[in-house]
């Protein structure tokens, strides 16, 4: 098994044969820490040994999916309405669609959409909830340094841009 708190940032030789993973092996490669501190060796877990079937599993979602309601909703606002934000807009200052779209939560009723679609969607939400309440109700975590420098940094960048707040994954062990 494997920590909860998995940062996910154990690296990983990855062989591939025409273009598939075939098997994944633990680096080995990892600095010293010193004389006097044990070796990471090796560093992996069976979470991180599996993935490659993450990767090919018939199951993993290869589309977006929006919860059914909301995303009714949003396509009908969109019909009537030009600009994304006010079909946002519309939807979210109607007390009963508010409602309904809130109550479908945990029910599944999932839609397919569209990445273009679902971007238009979250982008759309944001200008809102800037233009309404401020830049600080938007609130973001990402993750770790320690997990992908590239992901932390391109949200907490983007966070810092619009004037969000950007929450630390290590408030989590608080």
């Amino acid at each position: 098994t494997h920590g909860v708190n998995c940062t996910g940032s154990c690296s990983w030789k990855i062989h591939v044969k025409d273009g598939l993973v075939t098997w994944e092996t633990q680096q080995t490669d990892y600095p010293s820490n010193g004389s006097e501190t044990p070796d990471y060796e090796p560093r992996g877990c069976p979470r991180g040994a599996s993935f490659s079937w993450y990767i090919y599993s018939p199951l993993r979602p290869k589309y977006p999916y929006v919860r059914g309601a909301l995303i009714e909703m949003y396509r009908e606002a969109r019909q009537r309405l030009d600009d994304p934000v006010e079909a946002w807009a519309s939807i979210v200052e109607d007390p009963e669609k508010a409602r309904a779209y809130k109550s479908a939560r945990g029910k599944g009723g999932f839609a397919r959409s569209s990445w273009e679609e679902v971007v238009e969607l979250i982008a759309a939400a944001h200008v809102y909830t800037t233009k309404r309440y401020g830049p600080d109700r938007i609130a973001g975590f990402t993750p770790i340094p320690a997990m992908s420098m590239v992901s932390y940094s391109a949200g907490t960048r983007f966070l810092s841009l619009i004037g969000g707040a950007c929450l630390s994954f290590y408030d989590w062990y608080a």
